[in-house]
């Protein structure tokens, strides 16, 4: 490709590069003691272009277009939203809240509540950030609405403590402000840990960017494969024994012609070129074997899985047996990524919205997580097997309360 001052030169189009490269113009023609041999390329190797990190771009190329993202995000939100909360209040006794519970049933009328939670825990792991704006006239929230966090601007505020939450749907903007001391606001905003950013958090899915990429370049290129699988990627070179160095125009169409018929097209995958007149093939890139392209597509999904906290064998990843079976699997993922992901959204809920209704703790109630089944059976051996703990202690190891006293007796 020619270069100037200014960077590299627009790209011509395909004939444009064909008649210069097999018949050179005066400026481009090399001296006559060079080897007079010409060249029709095709193919080019640009450098890696990776997706922007902005919030609608990643989920556009991850979430929307990537089937691992997908997979691994909906797996990892579905599996959150549907642990029950317990409600504690400030002395740690589990407590009831009509109003409460009918508000997380129904948090808005657009939204049914686990599918609102859902949607919490999606938006953390994709964008980092999820925003719930609480709508009500008292105290007690009436409503809860989530927020799309690309909408979201934080505006920050001295002490650590945001000065407001600016919100834009098209034309329509407004300021939601906090309260300076308290930290108080209708907006409630949960963020990852993000180590260059006081305000914001970090996405699992700008951590697996990269990986994305290649899963999606891997995938595009196996289209472009199958659409235009023999189009040539190399040159065919013109060495004439005898005559003029350059093709003629017509003998130039003929060539253009038949590589477009008989080589180019799903159709005609595989079929050898066939050369006469002084043409010769020379391949320029490497072949799918070369390239190991399954082994690098299994790879850059395996990566995507780590960076949302899925064991690879739960998002179909072929010979990603990291775990005994798939029962181990879903274990490791409840334990590693989807408890403490439930916790923090609770915690955050409890903190924003549980004490207009008395609530001073909110938790996830694993005894109703079957996968975590395996674990309550070794608590419960334990706790059985520990014959110098009292009745009430064991209850309280296995998060019951004290069974009443009447009278001197149990």
């Amino acid at each position: 490709m020619d270069r100037n001052k200014n960077g590299p030169a627009p790209a011509p189009g395909l004939m444009a590069r064909l008649r210069r490269l097999v018949r050179p113009t005066p400026e481009t023609r090399v001296p006559e003691t060079r080897a007079r041999g010409r060249a029709v390329a095709w193919g080019e190797a640009p450098g890696a272009r990776w997706t922007a990190r902005r919030y609608a771009t990643l989920a556009d190329e991850g979430y929307v277009r990537n089937v691992v993202v997908h997979r691994a995000v909906g797996l990892v939100a579905r599996s959150v939203a549907a642990i029950p909360w317990i409600a504690r209040d400030a002395a740690g006794s589990e407590i009831r809240v009509p109003a409460f519970d009918a508000l997380m049933r129904r948090p808005n009328p657009r939204d049914e509540g686990s599918a609102f939670r859902e949607a919490v825990a999606a938006h953390l792991l994709i964008a980092g950030n999820a925003y719930v704006e609480a709508v009500g006239p008292g105290p007690r929230p009436r409503e809860l609405h989530l927020l799309r966090p690309d909408r979201v601007t934080v505006r920050p505020g001295p002490g650590g403590i945001p000065a407001g939450y600016e919100h834009r749907e098209g034309e329509d903007g407004r300021f939601i402000p906090v309260d300076a001391l308290t930290g108080a606001s209708a907006v409630l905003h949960l963020k990852t840990f993000h180590p260059l950013d006081d305000w914001h958090g970090l996405p699992a899915l700008e951590a697996a960017a990269q990986a994305i990429d290649q899963h999606n370049a891997a995938g595009a290129w196996n289209k472009a494969l199958l659409d235009n699988a023999a189009r040539p990627s190399g040159a065919l070179v013109y060495q004439p024994k005898d005559g003029p160095a350059a093709l003629a125009d017509d003998q130039f169409d003929r060539l253009k012609t038949e590589i477009a018929e008989q080589f180019e097209g799903a159709r005609n995958a595989g079929r050898p070129l066939l050369l006469d007149g002084g043409l010769d093939w020379r391949p320029l890139s490497l072949s799918p074997a070369e390239m190991d392209w399954i082994a690098g597509r299994n790879a850059a999904a395996r990566e995507i899985a780590l960076a949302f906290g899925v064991p690879p064998q739960l998002v179909g990843v072929p010979d990603a047996q990291t775990y005994a079976n798939y029962a181990e699997a879903r274990l490791a993922l409840y334990e590693d990524t989807v408890v403490p992901l439930a916790q923090a959204v609770a915690r955050a809920f409890a903190r924003a919205f549980g004490t207009a209704f008395g609530i001073a703790v909110l938790e996830p109630d694993l005894d109703e997580i079957p996968a975590l089944e395996p674990r309550r059976a070794e608590r419960w051996a334990k706790v059985r097997a520990a014959a110098d703990l009292t009745r009430d202690e064991r209850r309280a190891a296995l998060g019951y309360g004290p069974l009443e006293v009447q009278k001197g007796k149990v």
